[in-house]
Order: structure tokens, then sequence, then C-alpha cells
């Protein structure tokens, strides 16, 4: 079973008291981190991982919550904020010794690492963001029936007990809905792949949902506190989506300009799971933004 990056190192590293993040780390020169999405692991990144790694020393971790990493009980909503997630990568990256790093982020890691860019300027010297809208902006675009794309975010949303145990009634159905409806080319993601993501999955249940429940909540209110406060990314930052705007009836291009000044936006005719759908495009799209 694919359960590894070829030719990456694996290590775990203790970034909180009560929390060990497992990474691949391959590579060598200015350091990159890449922040895997739902319902994957540091799997996704494994063919933009290994090309980049011919420039970069490229850091590939589980976020908290999912894959081998440690999946710590939401004792409240700090627990899977993302600004804790974010200070994770940011002390996982200084334990590796890169205190300053390029950090991309596909689906829930991209929203990990706005708010490492937001909350760690020093630390982020350029940021990528693929297939996310900021989260407030993502809930403020929901509207009526076409909400219904989103149902799982409103599902996790609810309080603890009855998502964590719809869910883990029939894990594989629900995980595979999004590994099989999302995918543009289904075939980019091998069957032994797809199975690791639902392993991983089915044994991160209560994780999962209180990292998406914290993004109805604390991330919400978090956010709020920035946009008020005029808090934006200062470092460059590339975007690319698929063109949901178009389909939903906004300008995707103007909510990230929003919080980032110096935009690069792309979309692409990807589906979601972009880095493992087109490679090539996802890492020449990070070589031009790590050159800016």
């Amino acid at each position: 079973m694919a359960a590894a990056i070829s030719g990456f190192d694996y290590r775990r590293v203790t970034v909180d008291d009560d929390v060990t993040l497992s990474v691949a780390v391959g590579g060598s020169g200015s350091p990159i981190v890449l922040l895997h999405g739902f319902p994957q692991t540091h799997l996704m990144w494994r063919h933009v991982a290994a090309d980049l790694a011919a420039e970069h020393t490229v850091i590939c971790p589980d976020l908290r919550g999912y894959g081998a990493s440690d999946k710590p009980a939401a004792r409240d909503a700090e627990t899977y904020a993302k600004r804790t997630m974010a200070a994770d990568i940011v002390t996982l990256a200084r334990e590796l010794g890169h205190p300053r790093f390029a950090l991309a982020g596909h689906d829930r890691g991209a929203l990990v690492a706005v708010r490492a860019g937001l909350d760690h300027p020093d630390a982020i010297s350029h940021l990528a963001a693929l297939d996310v809208l900021p989260t407030l902006d993502m809930w403020d675009v929901l509207h009526g029936a076409r909400a219904a794309v989103a149902f799982h975010l409103y599902l996790m949303a609810q309080p603890p007990g009855l998502p964590e145990q719809m869910i883990s009634a029939s894990p594989d159905a629900f995980f595979g809905h999004f590994l099989d409806g999302w995918a543009g080319n289904p075939e980019a993601i091998p069957a032994e792949v797809r199975a690791e993501y639902l392993r991983a999955s089915r044994e991160a249940v209560p994780s999962i949902v209180a990292d998406y429940r914290a993004s109805a909540g604390i991330d919400v209110a978090h956010d709020e506190v920035d946009r008020a406060a005029g808090r934006r990314l200062t470092m460059p930052v590339t975007v690319v989506q698929q063109d949901w705007g178009a389909a939903l009836g906004y300008d995707a291009a103007a909510l990230w300009r929003a919080w980032a000044p110096d935009l690069a936006h792309h979309t692409t005719s990807a589906g979601h799971f972009m880095a493992e759908e087109a490679p090539e495009e996802i890492s020449k799209l990070l070589r031009a933004l790590v050159a800016r």
C-alpha cells in the first residue's frame, strides 16, 4: 500500500504538550511546507513533493487530528481552532530548523495556512491556498439550495454527538462520497491511496468533526476580529481554485484580494484534488510563487 512518499524520510515531531505530528521530509534547499486537505493525508502531495524536492526542502505533515499525527480529544474549541493548528505548523518547521518558510495548503490545510499567515507573518515567506475561500467568505457565499453542495459543513458544525455517530455508522460511504464526487479525474487517486485515505479518516472521525466544527465557531470569531482590525496577509499569495465563483455567483478573486493584496489568482480545469489530478500545474504555480 502506498503509505509513504517515495524517497522521503519520516519522523515524529512534538509541537505541543500533548500533540506529536507525523511528517515526511525530503529534498534540500529553501523550505516549503505542504498541508493536506479533507479527507486526505500528506500523501495527496506525493507527486508535487517529489517534484519540488529537486530544489527545496519539502515538509509534508499530517495535520493534528489526521493521518498518523496525534488526535487529541477536543477539550474546548481551541483544540482544533485553525489558530492552534497553524501554531503546530510554525513550531514543526522551527523544530526542523526552519524559522521562516513558504507554506501551501489544500482545502482544510489551506485554512490552516491562511491562519498561519495572519498570525505568524514573520515565519511565512510565501503562501498558497488551493480550492478554498477564507472562512468568513466561505460561509457568506453559501445561500439557499446552492449550499447543499457543502452539506458536510453544516452537518459537522452541529454540537458534539450526532455528527460523530452518523459518520461513524458508515465512514467509508461518507468519506468516499467526497473522494469520488469531488474528483475531476478519479483515476488520479489510485485504489491503494484511496484505501489509505479511507482507513485514516475512519480512524479519525471525532477529530475531523472537531476540525470542521471549529470552522463554524471559533475560526469565524478569529476571522471577524481580523477583518474588523484590517489585518491582511502581507506575503505574496497564490490562490488556485476551481471556478466555483462562476457557478455560485461570486467574485472569488475579489474576496481573496480583500485579505491578500499581493495576490496571484488562478482557476484550474482540474477537479478539487488538483495536486493529484494536475501535479505539474500545481508545481509550476508554487515555483512561480516562491520566485516572487
